[in-house]
C-alpha cells in the first residue's frame, strides 16, 4: 500500500523534530568558532597576570584531563573485551593502563605547575575541543541509551545537555556548582554539551531510519547530515550578527557569552517539539508495547503494509550477532583508518578556528566572521551535492578525487602562509579545501561506515565512530600547540600545521586507493562474502 499524503506529512514532520539534534549537532560544535579569541583572552589572559592563580588553574587543568582519559580508557577497555577473550583483553588492558599510564604520570602529571608556552596552547586548545570529550562519551553510551530508555527519550536528554550546556557555557562564574574555577566549570559545561552531541549523533539518524518508510528512508536519514552543516552555517551568522559593529572589549567580555547563550533557543525547541512525536516501532516492540508499535506503523504506512513491518520488525530480534572479528581485522581496521583520515585531513580545525585563522591573515574582526558564514555556505552547498551525487558517482572516486584536491589545498595554503602571500589566495585555497572534504570525505565516509559492515558484526560502527570523535579531539587540542609555537612559527609562519593535514590528504588518497572496496551498488550479504573471502 502507498504511503498516503497525510502520512507523508506526519513522517516529514518527526523528521524535522528529530533531524533538530543533527541541526544543534553542527551547532554546538562550531558555536566556539567565534568565541575562541575572546576565550584565550578572557580566561588565559588571567593566567598569565597571576602566577597563583595560573599555578591553582594547572592543577585543576591535571585533573580534569586525568577524569577524561580516565573515562575514555574505560570506554575503550570495554570495547577491547568486545574484540578479544577475557583473558587477553585483561593483559592488553593491563599492558596500555601500564605503559600509557606511566606516559602519562611522567610526561604531564609531574610537570611543574608554571604556565609555559606550550601549557597555555594545551590550556587553550582543550578549551575549545573539551565539548569533544562528551561527545566520545555520548556516542559510546547512545546505544545503550537507545536501548534502555528509547530513542526519543535519549533524544530528550540530549535536548536537556544541550540546554544545560549553553546556559553554564555563557555564564560558567554564575552557574559554578564544581568545586573548581570557572575555567574549568566552563570546560566541564562544554563537556556537557559534547554529550549531549554524541547521543544525538547516534539517536537522530537512528530514530528517523527507524521512523521513515522503506522507499523514502535514504532521502530522509540524508537529511540528518544537512542538518548539520545547516546548523554550522546558523551558527556563523548568529555570531557574525552578535559581534557585527561591536568593540574588541564588549566582545571579549559579553560577545562570547551570546555565542553560547544563543544555543539554548534550538535546544528548547527541541525539547518542547520532542514531547509530541512517538517513541519508535521498534523500541515499543522490543518492550512488548506490541499495540502502541502497531498505531505508529499504520499511521505512517498504512494497515496492511504496518502488519508486515511489524513482522519483520519482530524477526530482526531472533537474528543473532556474530563476534566482532568473525570476518577477520581487515574491515575493523578499514573502518577505524576511515574515521581517524576524515578528521586528519584536518577539516575541524578550519570549521572551529576559522576565524582566528583569517585573523591571522590580517582581517578584521567582522571580516573574519564573514569569511567564516562562506565557509560554512561553501560546506552546506557541497555537502547536499555530494548526497545528491554519491549514489551515481561511487563512493571510491569521490573520496580519491576529495584527497588529491584537499592535498594541493592544504599544501598551498601552508605555502601562501609560510610565504605571507595572504587574502585572496588564501582564502581562495581554503574555500576548495572545504568544498573538497564536503564532497567527499564529510559525508561519504558515513555512508562507507553504514555499507562495509556486514549486519552481523554493526556493532563495530559504535567503535569507528568514538575513535573518530577521539581523533577530532587531538586535532583539535594540538592545532594551538603547532600554529601558536613560536619556534614554529620563525621558521615556518603558520604554515607548518597546514603541510601536516596536506601529508594526511595525501595517506589518505593512498589508503582509499589501496585498501578500501567501492561499495556502490554492492548489497550488504555482498559485501559478507567479501570480507569472508579475506579473512
Amino acid at each position: 500500500m502507498a504511503t498516503t499524503h497525510t502520512s507523508k506529512t506526519s513522517v516529514y514532520l518527526i523528521t524535522i523534530v528529530a533531524s533538530l539534534g543533527g541541526l544543534l549537532f553542527g551547532y554546538d560544535t562550531a558555536v566556539i568558532s567565534g568565541a575562541v579569541g575572546a576565550l584565550e583572552n578572557f580566561f588565559i589572559t588571567s593566567l598569565e597576570n597571576s602566577p597563583s592563580f595560573a599555578e591553582d588553574t594547572i592543577f585543576q587543568f591535571k585533573i580534569t584531563i586525568s577524569l577524561c582519559v580516565l573515562a575514555i580508557g574505560l570506554l575503550f577497555a570495554d570495547f577491547i573485551l568486545k574484540f578479544f577473550q577475557k583473558n587477553k583483553a585483561y593483559t592488553i588492558i593491563a599492558a596500555i593502563l601500564i605503559f600509557g599510564g606511566a606516559v602519562f604520570y611522567f610526561q604531564f602529571l609531574t610537570l611543574p605547575n608554571i604556565l609555559t608556552e606550550n601549557l597555555r596552547n594545551s590550556i587553550l586548545g582543550f578549551m575549545v575541543s573539551s565539548a569533544l570529550v562528551g561527545c566520545i562519551i555520548g556516542a559510546s553510551l547512545g546505544d545503550n541509551v537507545a536501548n534502555s530508555i528509547g530513542r526519543r527519550n535519549g533524544l530528550i536528554i540530549a535536548a536537556l545537555l544541550f540546554l544545560i550546556s549553553a546556559l553554564g557555557s555563557s555564564y560558567p562564574e554564575v552557574m559554578n556548582i564544581f568545586p573548581g574555577n570557572d575555567l574549568t566549570a566552563f570546560i566541564i559545561y562544554r563537556i556537557i554539551g559534547g554529550i549531549g552531541v554524541g547521543l544525538a549523533s547516534m539517536l537522530a539518524p537512528m530514530y528517523i531510519a527507524e521512523m521513515a518508510p522503506a522507499n523514502i528512508r535514504g532521502q530522509l536519514v540524508s537529511f540528518n547530515q544537512f542538518a548539520i552543516v545547516t546548523g554550522m552555517l546558523v551558527v556563523y551568522f548568529v555570531n557574525y550578527f552578535i559581534v557585527s559593529g561591536q568593540t574588541e572589549l564588549w566582545i571579549n567580555e559579553t560577545g562570547w557569552r551570546y555565542m553560547f547563550l544563543s544555543e539554548a533557543i534550538p535546544a528548547l525547541l527541541f525539547l518542547l517539539f520532542l514531547f509530541f512525536v512517538p517513541k519508535t516501532p521498534r523500541y515499543q516492540t522490543m518492550k512488548g508495547n506490541e499495540e502502541d508499535a502497531m498505531k505508529v506503523l499504520t499511521k505512517l504506512n498504512g494497515p496492511e503494509t504496518a502488519t508486515r513491518i511489524l513482522s519483520d520488525i519482530k524477526a530482526s530480534f531472533s537474528r543473532t550477532k556474530s563476534h566482532w572479528l568473525s570476518f577477520g581485522w581487515g574491515v575493523v581496521i578499514i573502518g577505524i583508518l576511515l574515521s581517524i583520515f576524515q578528521q586528519f585531513v584536518g577539516i575541524n580545525v578550519v570549521l572551529y578556528y576559522a576565524p582566528e585563522i583569517f585573523r591571522g591573515m590580517g582581517m578584521e574582526t567582522d571580516a573574519s566572521m564573514l569569511q567564516t558564514i562562506i565557509v560554512g555556505a561553501i560546506n552546506m552547498l557541497f555537502t547536499v551535492l555530494a548526497i545528491m551525487t554519491v549514489d551515481n558517482f561511487g563512493r571510491k572516486k569521490l573520496m580519491m578525487i576529495g584527497s588529491a584536491v584537499m592535498a594541493v589545498a592544504m599544501i598551498g595554503l601552508g605555502f601562501a602562509l609560510y610565504t605571507e602571500t595572504e587574502g585572496l589566495p588564501a582564502l581562495l585555497l581554503m574555500l576548495l579545501y572545504i568544498a573538497a572534504f564536503a564532497m567527499s570525505w564529510g559525508p561519504v565516509t558515513w555512508v562507507l561506515l553504514s555499507e562495509i559492515f556486514p549486519n552481523k558484526i554493526r556493532g563495530v560502527m559504535a567503535v569507528a565512530v568514538a575513535i573518530q570523535w577521539l581523533a577530532n579531539l587531538i586535532v583539535s587540542w594540538t592545532f594551538p600547540m603547532m600554529n601558536n609555537n613560536s619556534a614554529l612559527v620563525e621558521h615556518f609562519n603558520h604554515g607548518f600545521s597546514y603541510w601536516i593535514y596536506g601529508v594526511m590528504a595525501l595517506l589518505s588518497l593512498l589508503f582509499i586507493w589501496k585498501f578500501v572496496p567501492e561499495t556502490k551498488g554492492r548489497t550488504l550479504e555482498d559485501m559478507e562474502e567479501l570480507w569472508m573471502k579475506k579473512k
